[in-house]
């Protein structure tokens, strides 16, 4: 992606194994989100080739690219409305319609409710539950509780790859540890791309990228790492991972 006279990712060659979950780390501008936006076709690509399995990505329809990747950001972005209809928010209507004539909307907003521990402040929704009014941008829910919504609408479309940006960077410990465990929940059988600056989000990734100024510089489990690649290691003894 050019970015001024000079490539934000230069040379960069890599495999995500189809459903595992994957990290990308590396000091800020180092190309994380950069690679996520071209995956999500944000930025357009000039050069080389990004394939989901063997399908070129320039060449997937846009429609069905958006309901095969699932996307949580750092700042979810809610509307004033209901749970319910942020959760569904990006469904496409012909689904929407085929779960409306088969009543299955309700059982699958418990379903991801659960897998992305939504169930877990039931108890401050009352009777109204899923028709819960949030307020604008979600202000009636906490930050962990926006993210747990986040999840529920990447999850709902049951897309095949997830992608989730940061998304436990600006929660305390104990969101964190809540969102954590959703993630862990939804990845199962999901191909799953995580950014993150926190060791303990990544740590159990199948393999994690290492980026320093758009280039691959390590990859490998955390252990694996700690003893092979020096950015790595110092990302995490300057706690830019914790």
């Amino acid at each position: 992606y050019p970015k001024g006279e000079s490539n934000v990712v230069d040379n960069l060659s890599l495999t995500i194994p189809q459903g595992k979950k994957v990290a990308f780390v590396g000091h800020s501008g180092s190309g994380k989100t950069t690679v996520t936006k071209l995956l999500l076709r944000a930025y357009a690509y000039t050069d080389g080739s990004i394939k989901i399995g063997n399908f070129e990505l320039k060449d997937i329809n846009a429609d069905s690219l958006r309901q095969s990747i699932g996307y949580v950001e750092q700042h979810v972005d809610l509307f004033d409305d209901t749970i319910k209809n942020n959760i569904l928010f990006g469904v496409d209507e012909k689904v929407l319609n085929k779960w409306a004539k088969s009543k299955e909307v309700d059982s699958k907003l418990e379903e991801v409710a659960k897998l992305a521990r939504i169930d877990e402040f039931y108890n401050r929704l009352g009777e109204k539950k899923f028709e819960t009014e949030i307020g604008e941008r979600g202000i009636k829910l906490s930050g962990g509780e926006r993210q747990r919504i986040g999840i529920a609408r990447a999850i709902i479309k049951d897309p095949s790859i997830l992608v989730f940006d940061e998304a436990t960077s600006a929660l305390d410990t104990v969101n964190e540890q809540y969102i954590k465990e959703a993630i862990d929940n939804v990845s199962r059988g999901r191909t799953t791309i995580i950014i993150a600056h926190r060791l303990s989000t990544i740590r159990g990734a199948d393999k994690i990228f290492v980026l320093d100024h758009g280039q691959l510089v390590g990859e490998g489990k955390h252990e694996e790492l700690m003893q092979t690649c020096s950015i790595y290691r110092d990302l995490v003894e300057h706690q830019e991972l914790m």
